[in-house]
C-alpha cells in the first residue's frame, strides 16, 4: 500500500496483499506483550520499519489504549490512537492465565528474536514466562523489559507510570514557571522516551547476537531512568556546585537568548544562543550595541545580563506581527518559528512537503490522518501496511503458522483460551 502524499490526496486502503513487509527491520520477528503507551510504542516502531510484530492481547476487551481518547464512532468505537499505536502489528488474543495460552506464547517466543513486555516487574516469571525460560529454547532472544522502576531495586515492585516517571526522573521539577506547580506536559512524553530507550537498547543487543557472536540478553529499561537520561547538565552542576536548576518558564536556562517571545498577534519562539546567531539576532532588530559588545561575544557574558538582552528582543516584536517578525528573523537566518497547533500542520508547506500527515481508510468506514513515519530512510523506508487491527483479528492466521489445526484452535475458542 502507498500512503497519500498530504492530507488533501486521495485515501488508501491500509492492509491486503500489499501489506508485504519491507524496510530495514524486514525479517525481524517481535512479540508484543504489553498494554497502553511505553511497550506498544516500542513495537509500533518495530513495525514501522518491517519487523514482524505479534501482539499479545486478553480476550476479554484487548489493550485499554482501544478505548482511549477519542473513539470512532464516538458511540462504543475504537480510538483513533489505536489506529497509529497498533499499526502494521498483529493481533492475537490469549488467555495468559491458561496453560494452552501460556504454551502458545513459548512457542511464539521460541521464533522470535524481540520479546518486548512492560508487566509490573515478577509477572511474567509467575506465569512461566520469564527470560530464563524463554532463553532456555531461544538463546539469542532478546527481551525488552520496560517498568516503572526496573527489575531491580527496593522500588521495583510499585506501581509505575509515565506522569511518575517525569517525576521522578527529574522533568517535571525544570518545567513551568517559578511561581506555579509543575505542569504536565501534554503527551505521554516519559513512556516514550522509555520506548525508544527500549528500541534503541533491543537493536544494540540484535547487533551483539549477530555481528559479535553474543547470546541473547535483557534489556531493562526503567522509565524513570529514560526521563533522568535526558537530564543534560543537572547532575553535575548539583555534583560540582550544588545547584539545583529551577523552573524558568519559556526560557531555555543558562542559553542565551532562546525564549518565547510575544508580537501584536500571538508569540513565537526565538532560538539566537550560538554567538553569531546573537550577534545576526541583534543587528537584525537594530541593537547593533548589543551586537558589538565584546561583553556579549560568548554566552558566559550574555548569562548575567538575560533581562536587557530578552528586554530589547520583546520591544522589536511588540510592534510586530508574527508574519512580520519571522520574515526578519528569517532573512536574517535566525531560528525563529511559530508555536504550531496540529490545524497548522495539516496546512504547513513544509509538513505537506515531507508527507509528514498521510491519509488511510481505516475498516472502510472512515478516513483517517496518521503521522507518516519517522525517520525517513532514502533505501529501506519504513512505512504503514495495515492500520490498528480488530481484536484477535490474526489469532487464526498466527496459530495456524505455528501448526494449531483448525479443530484445535476452534477448541481454544470454545475454552476462552483465545
Amino acid at each position: 500500500m502507498s500512503a497519500a502524499p498530504s492530507p488533501e490526496s486521495a485515501s488508501a486502503e491500509a492492509g491486503g496483499a500489499a501489506a508485504r513487509a519491507s524496510g530495514p527491520l524486514a525479517g525481524v520477528k517481535v512479540l508484543e506483550l504489553g498494554t497502553l503507551i511505553a511497550g506498544p510504542f516500542a513495537a509500533r516502531l518495530f513495525g514501522e520499519f518491517g519487523a514482524d510484530v505479534i501482539k499479545i492481547e486478553d480476550p476479554k476487551g484487548g489493550d485499554p489504549l482501544r478505548k482511549w481518547r477519542k473513539l470512532w464512532p464516538e458511540a462504543g468505537g475504537t480510538s483513533l490512537w489505536w489506529a497509529v499505536q497498533a499499526r502494521n502489528k498483529k493481533s492475537v488474543t490469549v488467555n495468559l492465565k491458561a496453560d494452552e495460552g501460556k504454551e502458545i506464547v513459548r512457542r511464539l517466543a521460541k521464533e522470535a528474536d524481540v520479546v518486548i513486555e512492560n508487566f509490573r516487574p515478577g509477572l511474567l516469571d509467575k506465569l512461566g514466562l520469564g527470560y530464563d525460560v524463554l532463553a532456555k529454547e531461544n538463546p539469542g532472544l532478546v527481551m525488552v523489559r520496560l517498568s516503572g522502576y526496573g527489575q531491580t531495586g527496593p522500588y521495583r515492585d510499585r506501581p509505575g507510570f509515565g506522569a511518575i516517571a517525569e517525576s521522578m526522573g527529574g522533568l517535571r521539577h525544570i518545567t513551568g514557571y517559578p511561581d506555579q506547580p509543575p505542569p504536565r506536559i501534554g503527551i505521554s512524553i516519559g513512556d516514550s522516551i522509555a520506548a525508544l530507550h527500549g528500541v534503541i537498547g533491543a537493536l544494540m543487543a540484535l547487533h551483539h547476537r549477530n555481528v559479535n557472536g553474543g547470546s541473547g540478553q535483557v534489556v531493562d529499561v526503567a522509565l524513570y531512568e529514560a526521563v533522568f537520561n535526558m537530564m543534560e547538565s543537572v547532575v553535575p552542576e548539583y555534583g560540582v556546585y550544588g545547584m539545583v536548576r529551577e523552573r524558568t518558564g519559556a526560557s531555555l536556562p543558562g542559553i542565551v537568548p532562546s525564549n518565547t517571545y510575544p508580537c501584536r498577534d500571538g508569540s513565537i519562539v526565538i532560538g539566537g544562543n550560538s554567538d553569531p546567531i546573537f550577534r545576526r539576532l541583534m543587528i537584525a532588530i537594530g541593537r547593533d550595541d548589543l551586537a558589538n559588545d565584546p561583553d556579549l561575544a560568548h554566552n558566559d557574558g550574555r548569562v548575567p545580563r538575560t533581562q536587557e538582552i530578552d528586554g530589547a528582543i520583546a520591544a522589536w516584536l511588540a510592534e510586530r506581527s508574527i508574519d512580520d517578525a519571522l520574515a526578519v528573523l528569517n532573512a536574517a537566518d535566525v531560528p525563529a518559528g511559530r508555536i504550531y497547533s496540529v490545524a497548522d500542520m495539516f496546512t504547513d508547506p513544509q509538513y505537506v512537503a515531507r508527507q509528514m500527515i498521510q491519509q488511510f481508510r481505516w475498516r472502510g468506514e472512515v478516513d483517517v490522518a496518521l503521522p507518516a513515519v519517522t525517520p525517513k530512510f532514502s533505501e529501506t523506508p519504513g512505512g504503514t501496511r495495515w492500520l490498528g487491527p480488530e481484536l484477535g483479528e490474526h489469532t487464526d492466521e498466527v496459530l495456524r503458522s505455528l501448526g494449531y489445526d483448525v479443530e484445535y484452535i476452534a477448541r481454544l475458542r470454545a475454552q476462552q483460551v483465545i
